[in-house]
């Protein structure tokens, strides 16, 4: 009887493994992504729009509540979510600190769907060689934990420029 259960039991293990196995859907399209999904709260909206009205910065909101200025549009492959990113950029507080950025000649790649939310809602804006700025509400970026030299609950401002999509 044990026999049958434990035969029972990895015939079951591997039909399932083999269900997965044969997923005939494309990764592209596992993808399920609503960036309108995750909102900013409306105090977080207000303090971006305020430090964009002070600088007089002119950007368009999106409808999570990230703001965004595209600096140079690009051309090429279109971002989506799950697209496999190559960028160069700069990181700041809104009082003008660096708090991170790419090295000269370097790039950071990473897929787009494991960075913060801002970034997954505003690089989709730009193809290959464009430029966008993004003016980060906290909650879709680090939020209330501090993160290396970025403070809780900060606002954050990127420059990115898109090198590459994949």
């Amino acid at each position: 009887m044990k026999k049958f259960l434990v035969l029972a039991l990895v015939s079951i293990v591997l039909l399932n493994c083999k269900k997965f196995d044969s997923d005939p859907t494309p990764p592209q399209q596992q993808c399920v992504y609503d960036s309108c999904a995750k909102k900013a709260p409306a105090t977080e909206i207000q303090s971006v729009q305020d430090y964009l009205t002070t600088n007089n910065i002119t950007a368009k909101q999106h409808c999570s509540g990230i703001f965004y200025e595209v600096v140079t549009e690009g051309s090429g492959a279109t971002v989506t979510p799950c697209s496999y990113i190559t960028v160069k950029y700069v990181g700041k507080l809104t009082n003008g600190t660096v708090f991170d950025q790419t090295q000269p000649g370097a790039t950071y790649s990473n897929y787009l769907n494991n960075l913060i939310v801002g970034w997954v809602n505003g690089i989709p804006y730009v193809k290959p060689g464009g430029k966008i700025r993004l003016y980060i509400p906290p909650s879709l970026g680090y939020g209330s934990a501090a993160n290396g030299p970025i403070p809780a609950n900060s606002i954050l401002i990127f420059e990115i420029d898109l090198v590459a999509v994949q």
